[in-house]
């Protein structure tokens, strides 16, 4: 089952800042929605409902979600370039999937992910080595990220969800 829940094996997050690293998560945001669109594309409207593992979420849901997460990193990335240190405040995923927007068209998410990478990365491809040492505590985990820690961890969370929604399309 761990399998199906981790396809790609849980994050480990990076223990030192490093530029080629960086790039590379870069990189994988800047492609993601290209790739998601491409998925999308496989699933069609007939494989939106399938879950990729017993009690796990929907297609759809998934990509709500991923559009959900990914809004949240954004302004994390914000409150800790803008902030000395910030606390985040988390979410309720499992609630957030149970809202009426997660019946709607997968298009919708992925246009708005498109619109939150873009401007992600601009603000990534403007820092300094200084603001990617800067970060948040998150009080769930109770840990502190440093945001070229979150920029891997949202690297792994594409990754980690095209997984997810190749298994729906395999699984129809």
């Amino acid at each position: 089952m761990d399998d199906l829940k981790y396809p790609i094996g849980k994050f480990i997050p990076p223990t030192d800042f490093s530029k080629e690293a960086l790039q590379l998560d870069m990189d994988t945001l800047s492609t993601f929605p290209d790739q998601l669109a491409g998925v999308i594309d496989l699933l069609g409207a007939d494989r939106l409902e399938q879950r990729y593992r017993p009690e796990g979420w929907t297609a759809r849901q998934v990509i709500h979600h991923v559009c959900d997460s990914h809004t949240h990193a954004l302004i994390r990335f914000k409150w800790a370039l803008s902030e000395d240190e910030p606390v985040i405040k988390p979410y309720r995923e499992a609630e957030y999937a149970r809202l009426y927007d997660y019946n709607m068209p997968p298009e919708i998410s992925l246009s708005m992910i498109r619109a939150v990478h873009q401007k992600l990365l601009y603000i990534m491809s403007h820092m300094t080595g200084e603001e990617w040492l800067k970060g948040y505590h998150h009080p769930e985990s109770k840990r502190h990220f440093r945001l070229y820690e979150v920029a891997a961890l949202y690297a792994w969370h594409c990754r980690h969800h095209l997984a997810h929604l190749h298994l729906c399309t395999e699984n129809g």
